[in-house]
């Protein structure tokens, strides 16, 4: 197997998306992670609906390739065996509520002292540090409500009413940033021997993502307006129906770009010089009167006749697909990108992680049941068959 995680072992008390799409990507590139989940109930996530063959969407998306261990964390015992595992991580993943690992004995203060090179990353929604923990430390965070807090819905919506994003963008972000943070703690601790610290916050993470729309408002000046699925700033740039009453998307970035699209596919190139519409900043000032032109030129075709002309055009298009056709992706197949993973209810499709060279191997395992791995993992740090019995007698796992 070639992966380059191979060996390094990730310990993760984690819940909901944030953490387990951090730790996920973590064991496609071959690291072994271990769940730590509350017996009898598990990760909630478990529970949000049952929409794959009874189980939830969420969490077969988040959790594939991890090996699910049950232990009660406050149970005396639950903290011995959660010692032993420490002992044996390279890194350590939590996104519990702010000072809850810490309680547990979990901070990285604590535990580098005799762990030199345990990395530990942090995962909450406003950043949780003693020495400035900030006025909303202890806040609860879910991700529609960091989308309210960054600003995010305040420019995505229509006109008239905000929207939220349609996947859990806020909880993605904080993953992706807690990724790509352990992969460059791993990296640096080759060369020194030392772990770290990583205290990734949801709130910081999309407000890094809302760097263009903050500059667009800069010192006082008025934000990007919410325009649904058209671009605030760039125009013509959105959906436009067709005549078969499927929408197309395109979108122009340049002049160049323009006067192509005013002769090759509107068939009116004197529309390119129009006062109204002869800089980006005009187009957009008169999106209607345009909009108005260019959905009058689309009537008589079908959509797939305007991507034709907009594909001999070479202007940036796309359907607007539905997730039966995203499934169906021609791209996608094409190009055999989807594989399949076990689950307690049977194998699924899943998506090979994009970008991974060709020479790699990734980890794609089945996604866990609840506790599937407790008693392996039990006796490969110590626990003999009569001491994990006892443990399971005093609900410690």
């Amino acid at each position: 197997m070639n992966r380059p995680l191979e060996g390094i072992t990730v310990l993760t008390l984690e819940h909901a998306i944030a953490a387990p799409f951090c730790t996920r990507q973590l064991a496609d590139l071959g690291a072994r992670v271990i769940k730590v989940e509350r017996p009898g109930t598990g990760d909630f996530a478990r529970a949000y609906d049952q929409r794959v063959n009874g189980l939830a969407s969420h969490f077969v998306w988040t959790n594939r390739s991890k090996e699910s261990l049950t232990l009660d964390v406050k149970h005396p015992q639950g903290q011995e065996v959660l010692r032993r595992l420490v002992a044996e991580a390279d890194v350590l993943v939590q996104n519990l509520a702010p000072g809850a690992a810490a309680r547990l004995g979990l901070s990285y203060e604590a535990l580098s002292k005799e762990h030199k090179g345990l990395i530990v990353c942090d995962i909450s929604g406003y950043g949780d540090d003693a020495k400035q923990p900030g006025p909303y430390r202890d806040k609860k965070a879910y991700d529609l409500l960091i989308q309210s807090e960054s600003g995010f819905l305040s420019v995505t919506g229509t006109p008239d009413e905000m929207a939220k994003a349609g996947c859990s963008i806020a909880d993605i972000a904080a993953g992706m940033y807690a990724y790509s943070n352990i992969l460059a703690a791993l990296l640096q601790r080759d060369k020194t021997g030392k772990g770290c610290r990583i205290d990734v916050s949801m709130l910081e993470s999309m407000v890094e993502w809302m760097s263009f729309p903050m500059y667009y408002a800069f010192d006082g000046a008025a934000p990007p307006a919410r325009a649904g699925a058209a671009h605030a700033t760039i125009y013509p740039y959105g959906p436009f129906p067709a005549g078969d009453g499927k929408m197309v998307m395109l979108g122009l970035q340049n002049e160049r770009e323009w006067q192509v699209f005013c002769a090759k596919v509107l068939e009116q190139p004197a529309l390119a010089t129009d006062a109204r519409f002869a800089s980006n900043t005009l187009r957009t000032a008169s999106r209607e009167a345009l909009r108005e032109i260019i959905v009058q030129s689309f009537a008589p075709f079908s959509a797939a006749q305007i991507i034709e002309r907009l594909d001999a055009a070479q202007i940036a298009n796309a359907q607007a697909n539905t997730m039966q056709d995203v499934w169906a992706h021609p791209q996608l197949r094409a190009r055999e990108r989807w594989t399949e993973v076990g689950t307690g209810a049977g194998a699924i499709p899943a998506l090979w992680p994009p970008g991974m060279p060709r020479e790699w191997d990734p980890r794609m395992d089945a996604v866990p049941t609840l506790g599937q791995h407790t008693d392996a993992i039990l006796a490969e740090i110590g626990y003999d068959a009569a001491a994990i019995a006892a443990l399971r007698a005093q609900e410690a796992v």
